[in-house]
């Protein structure tokens, strides 16, 4: 049915990408050339940011693959060697070629291998889902219009270069709950899990250009991993079996290119040159163990169970940095620090100017789609070497947030005595106040980072806090009740008024 189209992801220029010298190639390349010039390209401009986060994912299996960093028979040490050596020279358009050929029919978007899909869809799913399903964004059956008059009476076909980064979402970020009816053999179901990412912020090392990157982000395989065995969707010949798929591949490539719940396949028009419709259904009726991905922040629920720090449009990325430097930080929550960053710690050459991008989608655990989330430290990581200071930025960053958490209890206590409300609760005046303090403690925190300047460093968010709540609460009525709300919510900027202790209960 698809053999007649072709879009080679090796070679058709998909991959957004910025040059180190602005006039030294085009906007955007193919897998190939992003690999060999990986040299000269300073960053990827591709997005969404989840459809970037996941094509680093891609990128960094391929790079494991063609410079042999997939495994590491002699120990760590000498991967580490190798991977130096990588750096220094670049990746060697050979390896690459030799890998990539004759794999290429894996790596076309459509035909009878298309790249990361099942072609069975086609027989087995009653009808496509349209085009519209498989854009993020896009309404589609019988939800409102919010992004774009998209409608599916009159579905807009798409570019293969965008189609190939709404799969790559579908697979790592897709919701769970109703999908396209999926017939095999006995079983009819139209329901499927959510995808391994899904609702998750991914903290991705990148350095002066696309190389330093890529080798930033692998991570040290064990000695017992193995290529033969540690394989990539695209290396498999046989399609899974979705009734009884096999055990999960336990190597870094595998771990990087599986987990996935959905299957998709993309119809294309004539000639390739537009994506028309879409299948999309579920890939196994059995969800595997999650694995513990390496570019994620895990921390420890109230029940003991390991999860990720989920995406939030609406926290700054300041406030993970103790996080990602230390490898136990602070807090209730226990967080660990993504697993990556401990081989990237030993990139020396390069550390002293690599940042973290922080890549994610806001969204609950089903099919709630809220926000994109993107944001880039400064050059922070070699404090990984400098365990005090990363327990000073610790600490600094608890000082933010309990004056912010301070603030936010001080305006609806305010608030709640200025209307006579029954009880404390966001207001106007707690947006407002978030609205101008979160912002401001970040400059505070990152000037004292800059400067590292940490002793009573929580005067700034002290001062910070006290000002705000006097412009917020300036906006109270100038009657006695009103004086007298604000002034007895003033306290809790400072801890509170102390209370007297509870009196101890009588003994029988």
């Amino acid at each position: 049915m698809f053999t007649d189209a072709h879009y080679s992801l090796i070679s058709k220029p998909w991959i957004g990408v910025r040059w180190r010298d602005q006039d030294e190639g085009p906007p955007a390349v193919g897998l190939r050339d992003a690999l060999v010039h990986a040299n000269r390209i300073a960053a990827l401009t591709t997005g969404p940011p989840p459809a970037l986060s996941a094509l680093y994912r891609i990128l960094y299996a391929l790079t494991a693959r063609v410079t042999g960093l997939d495994e590491a028979r002699k120990g760590r040490d000498d991967w580490l060697d190798r991977r130096n050596d990588v750096l220094e020279a670049g990746f060697d358009s050979d390896r690459v070629d030799a890998y990539l050929e004759p794999l290429h029919h894996r790596f076309d978007l459509f035909g009878e291998h298309p790249f990361l899909q099942d072609p069975r869809l086609a027989e087995e799913c009653p009808k496509p889902a349209g085009v519209n399903k498989l854009v993020f964004g896009r309404p589609a059956g019988n939800n409102h219009v919010w992004f774009g008059h998209h409608r599916d009476a009159d579905p807009q076909p798409l570019h293969p270069e965008e189609a190939v980064l709404h799969l790559l979402m579908w697979l790592y970020y897709g919701p769970s709950g109703r999908c396209g009816t999926r017939n095999v053999g006995q079983t009819s179901a139209a329901d499927v899990s959510a995808g391994p990412l899904r609702s998750s912020l991914s903290y991705h090392p990148e350095g002066s250009c696309l190389l330093e990157t890529l080798l930033a982000g692998l991570v040290a395989p064990t000695t017992t991993d193995r290529a033969d065995s540690d394989l990539c969707p695209w290396e498999v010949q046989a399609l899974p079996d979705p009734l009884n798929p096999e055990k999960p591949g336990e190597g870094v490539c595998s771990r990087l290119t599986g987990g996935w719940q959905h299957a998709v396949l993309l119809v294309p028009g004539e000639g390739g040159a537009s994506v028309d419709d879409a299948y999309v259904t579920w890939a196994r009726r059995t969800k595997p163990p999650r694995a513990e991905d390496a570019y994620l922040i895990w921390q420890i629920s109230q029940q003991g169970n390991a999860y990720p720090r989920p995406a939030d449009s609406g926290r700054a990325l300041w406030r993970d940095l103790d996080a990602l430097l230390l490898a136990k930080a602070t807090g209730s929550a226990q967080p660990r620090r993504p697993a990556v960053l401990s081989s990237t710690a030993e990139l020396e050459e390069v550390l002293d100017h690599l940042t973290v991008r922080t890549l994610g989608f806001e969204q609950d655990g089903k099919t709630k789609d809220v926000q994109f989330v993107s944001g880039r430290t400064p050059a922070v990581l070699h404090f990984l070497g400098e365990p005090e200071i990363a327990r000073s930025i610790g600490d600094l960053r608890q000082a933010g947030e309990l004056y912010g958490r301070r603030l936010d209890w001080a305006v609806k206590r305010a608030w709640a005595g200025v209307t006579a409300a029954k009880k404390a609760e966001e207001c106007a005046w707690s947006e407002q106040a978030a609205a101008l303090y979160w912002p401001g403690a970040e400059q505070a925190f990152w000037a004292r980072v800059h400067t590292r300047s940490f002793d009573d460093g929580w005067r700034d968010f002290r001062r910070l806090a006290v000002d705000i709540f006097e412009r917020v609460t300036r906006a109270a009525p100038p009657t006695p009740r009103a004086m007298r709300a604000v002034e007895a919510a003033r306290p809790e900027l400072y801890g509170g008024r102390k209370r007297k202790q509870a009196a101890a209960a009588p003994t029988a």
